[in-house]
């Protein structure tokens, strides 16, 4: 297991949200989603030129540009095979 911003997270991977950096409107929008510690998801895709990541957390589909997903860390196991990384 690593931590990995989810920003850098390859589609199908998933992970437990291991801490959210910073603090202001951004990091206070990105608790109030529920992107907490310990919240499980699942990255379900990318747009085409990568921004925005689309993620299911509790069940539900979420969508954060890649500047609110640069202040999301995450714990993960492997890429899943044949995923390709976002960066």
């Amino acid at each position: 297991m690593s931590i990995i911003s989810m920003r850098k997270m390859a589609a199908r991977q998933s992970g437990t949200i291991a801490r959210v950096k910073g603090g202001g409107e951004v990091g206070l929008r990105i608790r109030e989603m529920g992107l907490t510690p310990g919240a499980a998801i699942v990255i379900v895709g990318r747009a085409p030129l990568n921004d925005p990541v689309h993620i299911k957390l509790y069940g539900h589909s979420l969508t954060l540009r890649n500047n609110e997903a640069d202040h999301i860390m995450v714990e993960v196991a492997a890429a899943p095979s044949g995923a390709e990384g976002a960066e």
